[in-house]
């Protein structure tokens, strides 16, 4: 069996809404389960809060968690989540869908290595990169 590398966000009480709104740039399949559904929840509090979700699409795996409430999530630049491939039409919506409400750092551009580069910063402070190849 191969490995595989997935990327797992973590949000301060908001995961179902951001993955909501991946699922409706990226499509594919979501399941939300809440701290209540599990039975973790120590108190009326986290019932409703996101222990795991997970979004599949296309090759595509994003999981994230609202984790535990009394930890606050910093978010940094050291990590961002990387779309590659040859899809224009498909890639181009993704970086355009991702954008709304958030920041584009760098267009998406023509590069000096041959391929579509671009780079955002989408409404819940999660970096993003999507690399266009052979456009």
């Amino acid at each position: 069996m191969s490995a595989t590398l997935n990327p797992y966000l973590n949000f301060n009480g908001n995961t179902a809404e951001a993955m909501r709104f991946y699922q409706s740039v990226l499509g594919g399949d979501l399941n939300i389960q809440t701290f209540g559904d599990a039975g973790a929840a120590q108190s009326d509090n986290e019932k409703n809060l996101t222990l795991h979700a997970a979004l599949t699409s296309n090759g595509i795996t994003l999981f994230a968690s609202d984790g535990r409430p009394d930890t606050q999530v910093i978010f940094g630049d050291n990590v961002h989540l990387s779309l590659q491939g040859d899809d224009t039409a498909r890639l181009t919506g993704y970086f355009n869908g991702l954008a709304a409400g958030g920041k584009i750092n760098m267009a998406l551009a023509k590069q000096f290595w041959g391929d579509t580069f671009g780079m955002l910063t989408d409404k819940f402070g999660v970096h993003w990169m999507v690399n266009i190849s052979g456009t």
